[in-house]
């Protein structure tokens, strides 16, 4: 009986010794090292094994040496792809897998010079435009990281978060000295936080308003001697509001002649909007008690935008500084054109809000409040 048991065992286990691995599967092994066009290590990639037999996808990681491994990977035909950041680095197309080790690295900078030598370019011209393609790449980030301290500080600059705006611009200029729209932005910074310096500190605002002449003065310079402005056709449009900004600032430190010569320029510049900074012009020099000049300077305001109520007011200021008043009656006599100024503020803005002023001006003088500007219906003097 023990024999036969033992005969039994020794039966089993060779019939076990014969059974084929039907639970087993034959996969082979890939590997490889990825480095970019300088020959560095590219970490933190992805290298997509797609095999094309059976349609199944493998992801797999490179590390810090750009190294990137896997067990288990079927057999067949592969389309393998190297991508970083959702870019596409370089492909290779029915790659074989056995059940041998695989290995295949990816070098950026061989597959440039390889592809060149194709295309019949020399390695030289293939470093150059190397070269010219580093410097583009360089450029567009710091473009965008420009793009982005401007369009935070013009919100600061809104919000009248001043102090912010100005260390902003300040950073940007020292990033690119040669943009004038960061010039231009950094002279708005310190214009606004002049005015809010100017309620409580006039020597600190007059210092920010000396700043921001000299941003204003920089970013018109940079225009002006910008070969790619001198192709705008909109060139002058865009320095004008630079020649307008930089003028005010001129007024606030006492210098009123920079400050025509700039309104004027920018009046020059931009003629569809003179009116605006003809009007600027007189509002400065009525400050500076230059009467004759401002009168002249809001006449021109008028030709340019006979509509801008503002300016006939401002004109009836004027001429009410040049009235007489007789010392033995007391009569008011007006300069020619005060009634007529006032009452073109009245017609185009009846309520607006230097009506009441424009009315008490006229009684003043003794001047009608007509209803329409040249056609007196309403006869009564105030």
């Amino acid at each position: 009986m023990k024999q036969y048991f033992a005969g039994l065992i020794l039966l089993a286990l060779v019939a076990g010794l014969c059974v084929s691995p039907v639970f087993a599967q034959a996969t082979g092994t890939v590997k490889g090292v990825c480095r970019d066009a300088e020959g560095k290590p590219i970490a933190g990639a992805t290298v997509e094994w797609y095999n094309t037999d059976n349609g199944r996808k493998y992801n797999l990681k490179t590390n810090k040496k750009g190294e990137y491994f896997s067990l288990g990977i079927d057999p067949g035909k592969y389309r393998v792809t190297l991508t970083q950041d959702g870019k596409e680095l370089d492909k290779v197309n029915s790659f074989p897998v056995g059940l041998d080790e695989a290995n295949l690295d990816f070098d950026l900078k061989a597959a440039q010079v390889q592809a060149a030598q194709q295309q019949g370019i020399s390695p030289e011209k293939l470093k150059e435009m190397q070269a010219q393609k580093e410097k583009a790449e360089k450029e567009a980030g710091t473009v965008k990281t420009l793009n982005e301290k401007l369009g935070t500080a013009r919100q600061d600059i809104s919000s009248s978060n001043f102090d912010q705006a100005v260390a902003l611009m300040t950073e940007a200029t020292s990033i690119d000295a040669t943009r004038d729209p960061l010039w231009a932005t950094l002279g708005d910074a310190y214009r606004g936080q002049a005015r809010q310096l100017d309620k409580t500190d006039h020597a600190a605002a007059k210092q920010s308003y000396e700043k921001s002449i000299e941003a204003y003065e920089k970013a018109i310079q940079l225009r002006q001697d910008s070969a790619t402005a001198q192709k705008d056709p909109q060139a002058n449009i865009k320095l004008a509001p630079y020649y307008n900004n930089v003028a005010e600032a001129y007024s606030k430190v006492g210098r009123v002649d920079d400050a025509v010569k700039a309104y004027t320029q920018a009046a020059q510049l931009d003629p569809a909007n003179s009116g605006t900074y003809y009007y600027n012009m007189g509002a400065v020099l009525t400050n500076a008690g230059r009467t004759d000049e401002a009168l002249a300077a809001f006449d021109k305001t008028i030709a340019a935008d006979p509509n801008k109520a503002e300016a006939y007011y401002q004109k009836g200021v004027a001429l009410i500084a040049k009235a007489t008043t007789d010392p033995k009656t007391g009569k008011v006599t007006a300069a020619p054109g005060t009634q007529e100024a006032l009452n073109k503020y009245l017609e185009l803005q009846p309520t607006g809000p230097y009506a009441e002023g424009a009315k008490g001006m006229l009684q003043y003088i003794g001047g009608t409040v007509e209803t329409s500007f040249g056609n007196k219906k309403k006869g009564a003097k105030n």
